[in-house]
């Protein structure tokens, strides 16, 4: 009985937010890994500093100084990592979806920046990277499902 009962349980997993405990649908993408099990809270994020002029400037400086662009190239036109000017985003484009890329990271590397940066400072790169300009020729191939 205890083994058919551990047995049903795999891929089970739960969230506990303000005490009550929710069963979370099955894993059908590595996208949507999450962090002990907990999934954040991304459909209800806002950027507090969208369309603040300060926040871009400051966001290219801390683009450059956390060498994003050792990966993702200068201004965010893609070398190793993706292009991040174009519009196309492998784990979704909304701020909520860029901020949880940035903040928890994702497989294959992207690494975790929340605990480095906080969420102020994710949020401050995540108006520079609004503020890019799409290349002229964009690639045909998207990465959205």
């Amino acid at each position: 009985m205890l083994l058919a009962g551990a047995l049903l349980s795999c891929g089970e997993r739960r969230a506990v937010q303000d005490g009550a405990s929710t069963v979370l649908p099955a894993v059908a993408h590595e996208s949507h890994l999450v962090a002990g099990d907990i999934a954040p809270s991304g459909g209800s994020l806002r950027n507090p500093r969208a369309g603040n002029a300060e926040a871009v400037r400051s966001g290219a400086s801390l683009f450059n100084a956390m060498n994003c662009d050792g990966c993702h190239g200068t201004d965010g036109s893609g070398w190793v990592g993706p292009n991040l000017g174009d519009g196309r985003w492998r784990y979704g484009g909304s701020d909520a979806e860029v901020f949880n890329s940035i903040y928890y990271g994702r497989p294959h590397g992207m690494p975790a920046f929340g605990g480095t940066l906080g969420a102020d400072g994710v949020w401050t790169l995540i108006t520079y990277l609004r503020s890019l300009t799409p290349p002229p020729n964009a690639p045909t191939e998207s990465w959205q499902n």
